[in-house]
């Protein structure tokens, strides 16, 4: 059943290494050419396994990888490039090369992905004066083409033309569902041009319908008009829409998200979607002469913070991304192939492939190392002192995370006010996105603050603070935590922290101290996790008196915890937080990401094994809320998502 395009070769003088457009067809060296491709992000996976998933992509029967650029991660703040650990995109490109794989790239500047941010990088939100994200907005071109300017010639030497793998690069995504400002298209694409020349393929992703393509492309022989739709939609009528939306023989079916699952939100139960329904689809598109692009072939992790967010009615409407990003893809998060969704794909690809499929990997082995004690290091308050700090910002109103120069974790916002003897009501009218409130007498500096509760983003519910009998003032502290920007729709510009006034009992609370609280993200650039060794550091001259002097409380309290585990042999792991509530874990000193597990569905974070090492091994974490009273976490052998469910489908946080 393997489909011919043509019974002779598409002849035309051309050089060796040439990918073009012509009869409605992709040709790759005058040959016909089907693209079967798969998303596949080499900053969701360690470097490490790079090859590994690159491998089980090949063995699936792809020839082509697509991959976004994210801004964020190879510009963290402005002007500090990163092109190296896992933002390495120019040795994942080399790799792709080797294993004959070719290479669909979107550069963005937006990618969308669930991404924190779709992609940008957070420090845009504080650009004076303000740019228009995803606009013609000259200062907002001029960053830009001041990134482009660093990242495309990089490129420029891995195109097809060249040698490279690269044969076409996807100008914005699916722009056509935000906007219609041609003149910010048209300039990217003047811009790749300078960059990359006039021969390779520019093309756009839009949702298959008129109004989306009318919006998002560029209709003539200039940049080519690729689909996107939901699996299950019949093709046929949305690639015939496709063709109005090309210049005539340069509109080859192409599906370049075909979506093999779905993402997950916190608070939602795990998507999945049936193997058999899924490959039936995919062949749909196959019967038409079609391509297909995989999205995802492999999912991979959210690692450290730049897990995304979406909203649904309004900006309040918060759904922040999983950790996982595994996607119910047929290469599972830690690489596993052996399941029905790999299978009944590789038979539907196995049909229509030119080429002889490679033998199937088998799964990498996952091991189980049991319970790991931890100790509690310190509390964090116990090693906050605003008056000596002098990374704090004092303002009159709060002011927003990123205006204090903080990317991502948390700010803790502290003031002070006169108590009513009767108690007061606090109220934050927009806080991004989630705030524990804690108060105490400011002459009461040997003690830590007392909890109050949680004001959220999505819920935004008064609180009612307690009388505590202080000689003037009470002191208020508010720790506000960054869950992950949002990605996708009209609330984009989506700043962190504090972003309005603070009422009390409707008035509104004066000067204010920001103090930012980092942690080593991705691609901090630093080895040591600042934050945790500050810990450390305190614990040990002394701080362990002040614990055992203030007896622990049963409330929620932030709280830093460590432990240790040993290994033999070094393999793939998870780590359970089942019993615990929410917070950040590290293992030596890599963030592994965000756990919640009294909301879910994740309980666990996979842990691969080239972070691990033979002999002792550290997990760090910071606890938000209420820590298992064993202190005990497991390492497990496999995922698991059955954490916080209900039978409902709402979101209980």
């Amino acid at each position: 059943h393997v489909m011919r395009f043509s019974i002779i070769s598409y002849f035309k003088q051309a050089d060796e290494h040439k990918f073009e457009i012509a009869k409605d067809m992709f040709w790759k060296d005058a040959e016909a050419f089907r693209i079967i491709g798969g998303d596949l992000h080499y900053f969701r996976v360690h470097p490490e396994y790079w090859e590994d998933r690159l491998l089980r992509a090949k063995a699936l029967g792809l020839n082509t990888i697509q991959t976004y650029v994210p801004w964020n991660l190879h510009e963290p703040r402005k002007g500090q490039l990163v092109f190296e650990g896992i933002a390495d995109v120019v040795s994942f490109l080399k790799l792709c090369k080797k294993l004959d794989l070719l290479v669909m790239l979107r550069p963005g500047p937006y990618i969308c992905g669930e991404w924190d941010l779709g992609g940008f990088p957070a420090w845009l939100l504080a650009e004076k004066p303000a740019v228009r994200l995803r606009s013609s907005d000259p200062a907002f071109l001029h960053l830009v083409e001041r990134w482009w300017g660093t990242l495309l010639p990089k490129m420029s030497p891995l195109l097809y033309s060249n040698g490279g793998p690269i044969i076409m690069v996807q100008i914005e995504n699916e722009f056509g569902s935000y906007g219609d400002d041609k003149a910010y298209l048209h300039y990217l694409v003047k811009l790749a041009r300078k960059h990359l020349g006039g021969d390779i393929i520019l093309y756009t992703t839009d949702g298959g319908t008129r109004e989306t393509l009318e919006k998002g492309t560029i209709r003539g022989d200039t940049v080519f008009s690729a689909v996107d739709f939901t699996t299950g939609d019949d093709p046929q009528p949305i690639f015939k829409l496709q063709k109005e939306f090309n210049a005539p023989g340069k509109s080859p079916p192409l599906s370049a998200e075909f979506y093999t699952g779905w993402l997950t939100h916190w608070g939602e139960h795990i998507a999945s979607t049936d193997a058999t329904f899924t490959a039936r689809n995919l062949e749909k598109i196959f019967s038409l002469n079609g391509s297909a692009v995989l999205y995802m072939v492999h999912g991979g992790t959210n690692f450290g913070f730049y897990s995304g967010a979406n909203t649904g009615a309004n900006e309040s409407d918060y759904q922040p991304d999983l950790t996982s990003y595994d996607y119910d893809a047929p290469i599972r998060e830690s690489g596993d192939v052996e399941n029905a969704k790999y299978k009944a794909l590789r038979r539907v690809i196995g049909k229509y492939s030119a080429e002889h499929l490679t033998s199937v990997p088998s799964d990498n082995e996952k091991t189980a190392y049991g319970r790991i004690k931890l100790d509690k290091i310190l509390f964090l308050y116990d090693m906050i002192d605003l008056k000596d700090l002098v990374d704090v910002v004092e303002s009159e109103y709060p002011i927003s995370m990123e205006a204090i120069g903080q990317i991502f974790g948390f700010v803790l916002y502290a003031s002070e006010y006169t108590p009513n003897i009767n108690g007061s009501v606090l109220s934050i009218p927009k806080v991004h996105d989630r705030a524990q409130v804690f108060i105490s007498c400011p002459e009461d500096s040997g003690k830590r603050p007392m909890y109050v509760g949680v004001i959220t983003r999505w819920s935004n519910k008064p609180i009612d603070l307690p009388y505590l009998k202080c000689q003037s003032k009470t002191s208020l502290f508010i720790l506000v935590e960054n869950m992950g920007r949002l990605n996708y729709g009209p609330y984009l510009f989506d700043k962190k922290g504090v972003l309005s006034s603070v009422y009390l009992d409707s008035s509104p609370l004066y000067n204010w101290k920001m103090l930012p609280i980092p942690f080593l993200n991705l691609n901090g650039g630093r080895k040591i996790n600042p934050i945790i060794e500050n810990a450390k550091v305190e614990f040990h001259e002394g701080s362990a008196k002040k614990n055992k002097k203030n007896k622990e409380k049963l409330h929620p309290e932030p709280a830093f915890y460590t432990g240790h585990f040993k290994i033999d042999k070094v393999t793939d792991t998870f780590i359970s937080f089942k019993g615990w509530g929410k917070g950040i874990a590290f293992v030596n000193e890599f963030n592994i990401g965000r756990y919640w597990p009294s909301v879910g569905p994740q309980c666990n974070l996979y842990v691969p094994a080239p972070i691990l090492r033979e002999g002792e091994n550290t997990l760090a974490i910071l606890e938000l809320e209420s820590r298992n009273p064993d202190l005990i976490v497991s390492s497990v052998d496999g995922p698991d998502f059955t954490c916080g469910l209900s039978s409902s489908k709402n979101r209980k946080f």
